[in-house]
């Protein structure tokens, strides 16, 4: 496809980051990332502040030049090897962290502000099928501070939307809402997202809210792509202890491999492994805590209690380790201090070296 010729309206596209890397001054904030969104699916740029995701996204949107490496949109390189197609003739649509809407428009002037190419009727005609489609039929003739938080994200989508772009990119689009509405607002966004077919990446430094969301997830740190996978690979099967660790409360603990016996504080299990010391980690809600002594369960000692409503946070002393477990309310008495752990084989993940990090 002639993507310089990509008019906004055509079928979801596929794009291709290609060992790309930038940097500001003499700091590299992209370091040599391939990467590919898939047509149709909704991709998830996932990490902690600094790691290089809005990065990405500013320069697949060609607002940003790559110091290095090829973007391609389809096959052809629209950035990088001496080539730069604009913004406008990408067909992609950018909806920003805080929404941008211009206040002393109209809802549906704003929707139609990307609409500038297409006549005047049709512009209109195109913004009110927009806001239709993210339910706010009927708040043409509304202004931006008339509306709720979650109502400005959808006019901001519906003004992503209303060109049809093949490539949807979204910054941190829920980050300004109310905890009570993000839930709802998201399941409604991903709803209007498999709807419109287009290709969609989010950048997001939240995992529930990425694993939630995403066909594939790319886990970000320090400008470089630690895992990328769906949300199950990257929950169940992570290949760092910052993967690890980023998708959930975890504790770290030593332990050795001998003769095929992995030796853990929390007790031993069979392993498949070459001999010698390896660093372990098990999420706090896969520590079970009993009253009573079992088969393979650990003695272990109350030293924090923590009531959230719905689970209670166990501090744990176990062997002379800290142990943290998150368990169900009510399922352990009042005052007990003495119990016993236990934690199933496979959910403990080990880790090569005991001071990987990264």
């Amino acid at each position: 496809m002639n993507v310089a010729a990509r008019q906004m309206g055509q079928t979801a596209a596929r794009l291709r980051f290609e060992n790309i890397r930038h940097g500001y001054d003499h700091r590299d904030v992209i370091s040599d990332v391939t990467l590919e969104a898939h047509p149709g699916e909704v991709l998830c740029l996932l990490g902690p502040s600094g790691s290089g995701k809005s990065t990405l996204l500013r320069i697949a949107a060609g607002l940003e030049m790559p110091r290095g490496g090829r973007l391609l949109i389809d096959g052809a390189t629209v950035a990088g090897a001496g080539a730069f197609l604009p913004p406008e003739k990408r067909g992609i649509g950018l909806m920003f962290q805080d929404f941008a809407l211009f206040p002393h428009m109209t809802v549906i002037a704003n929707v139609a502000f990307g609409l500038a190419h297409l006549p005047k009727l049709k512009q209109v005609e195109a913004a009110r099928e927009a806001l239709f489609r993210v339910g706010l039929a009927g708040y043409e003739g509304k202004y931006p501070h008339m509306l709720s938080g979650g109502e400005q994200q959808r006019v901001a989508l519906a003004r992503a939307l209303a060109p049809r772009p093949a490539v949807l990119m979204m910054d941190e689009p829920f980050s300004g809402l109310d905890a009570r509405l993000k839930d709802q607002v998201r399941a409604d966004t991903l709803a209007i997202l498999r709807e419109s077919g287009a290709t969609v990446i989010i950048v997001t430094h939240d995992p529930e809210e990425a694993m939630g969301m995403a066909d594939r997830i790319a886990l970000l740190k320090d400008g470089a792509l630690v895992q990328q996978g769906t949300p199950h690979d990257l929950f169940v099967h992570p290949e760092t202890l910052f993967a690890a660790s980023f998708f959930s409360e975890i504790n770290i603990l030593p332990g050795v491999v001998e003769g095929g016996s992995l030796m853990t504080p929390l007790g031993a299990m069979a392993i498949s492994r070459p001999d010698g010391p390896v660093t372990i980690a098990v999420r706090h809600s896969d520590i079970r805590v009993l009253s009573h002594q079992t088969d393979g369960a650990i003695a272990a000692e109350i030293t924090g209690r923590r009531y959230l409503g719905t689970a209670e946070h166990l501090d744990l002393q176990v062997d002379g380790h800290h142990i943290r477990a998150r368990i169900g309310a009510g399922l352990l008495q009042k005052g007990a201090v003495r119990v016993f752990v236990e934690v199933a084989p496979q959910s403990i993940l080990v880790f090569e070296n005991p001071d990987q990090t990264s």
